[in-house]
């Protein structure tokens, strides 16, 4: 029963971030090359509104740059109520150039 409580509290962020990387690389590849980080940013949070990812804002969670091509460093966590007063923290981190990308 301990196992499937933690199985359950940490299921759905790992899926949404698989969503949102799997979005970010989307974008990347799809998107043009000057695009403007802002619009970058308001691109990220229609796509993960329509997947149904409500509980993070892009914008809160990565910072976009565009230097020679548009570059995500995403960087959050959240933290999950398990048991009592014990929270479980659950911290993502990954970095994204739209060159390498493109390149896959």
């Amino acid at each position: 029963a301990f196992i499937i409580k933690i199985a359950v509290a940490v299921w759905g962020p790992y899926l949404d971030d698989r969503l949102i990387n799997n979005q970010i690389e989307e974008q990347l590849l799809n998107g043009q090359k000057n695009l403007a980080p802002a619009k970058f940013v308001q691109e990220m949070d229609r796509r993960l509104s329509m997947n149904n990812v409500s509980e993070v804002k892009f914008a809160d969670i990565a910072q976009v740059t565009n230097v020679s091509g548009i570059q995500v460093n995403k960087d959050y966590e959240i933290r999950k109520p398990f048991l009592l007063n014990i929270d479980i923290v659950l911290k993502f981190e990954k970095r994204f150039d739209q060159s390498s990308v493109q390149a896959k």
